[in-house]
């Protein structure tokens, strides 16, 4: 599952990464809605979502963009998103925009489970994925409630930190995730830290997704400097090369 920024460099841009990551056969796609305070964001993604805000990013925008180009799509989108920016606009009316733009679910890293009812009983009334995080550090009686309280998937954090490409991964990140999986029946996709054909044919037994977010983003933040039909082709040869890793 690719990891991309809103607005970084442009929304026009992102639609186009949109279209290539759905040609590839990405299952899935993580947009991110650029916010102005880092949640567990390593400098990769954190500087993309300071170059999408510098270019006044608004939600509404990203909506509009997703409204137009999620009917052409075939794998869904989901948000990440900082639980300020669905506060602000309300709940009821976030998960109902963005439902409406063509989003199926939302990340919200910031909220808490112990807080997540509210938004978590809306989202089931809305059919739409709340998808929380569980880190190697979440006590495991606080993950089995997580879980409860989540739909689509869950995001299981392979490392504790931040964002970012990583060279190599826990020794006991299978035996955790196996673990979690016992104790649900969610799909688990694992994130932070892979960026490598070797990470992805490590984990894909014990996985049912597997999220890549700098390494793109990273390739995506040349399209600044570099022709952009060069920038599209490294991104769409290096998804490519993911994807077929995970056949293999």
């Amino acid at each position: 599952m690719p990891f991309i920024t809103a607005g970084d460099p442009d929304l026009d841009f992102t639609a186009d990464v949109l279209k290539q990551l759905d040609a590839c056969g990405c299952p899935l796609c993580e947009l991110g809605i650029p916010y102005s305070d880092p949640i567990a964001d390593g400098p990769v993604i954190q500087a993309s979502y300071t170059r999408a805000l510098e270019r006044k990013t608004h939600l509404a925008d990203i909506f509009e963009m997703t409204r137009r180009i999620a009917p052409t799509l075939a794998m869904p989108i989901v948000s990440m998103v900082s639980y300020a920016i669905v506060f602000r606009r309300g709940i009821a009316s976030f998960v109902a925009e963005a439902r409406a733009a063509g989003i199926a679910g939302a990340i919200v890293p910031d909220l808490p489970v112990e807080e997540a009812g509210p938004m978590a009983q809306i989202c089931k009334q809305e059919d739409f994925g709340l998808i929380q995080l569980v880190a190697p550090t979440t006590p495991r009686e606080r993950a089995i409630r997580i879980a409860r309280s989540s739909t689509g998937f869950l995001y299981y954090v392979s490392v504790a930190g931040i964002t970012g490409e990583r060279t190599r991964l826990p020794a006991d990140l299978a035996e955790n995730v196996a673990w979690l999986r016992s104790r649900t029946s969610l799909p688990i996709c694992i994130g932070f830290g892979i960026s490598q054909p070797e990470h992805v044919r490590q984990l894909a037994p014990v996985a049912d997704g597997l999220i890549v977010g700098s390494a793109i983003v990273r390739r995506i933040a040349r399209a600044d400097q570099e022709p952009r039909d060069r920038v599209l082709a490294d991104v769409t040869d290096y998804v490519r090369g993911l994807l077929d890793a995970l056949k293999s």
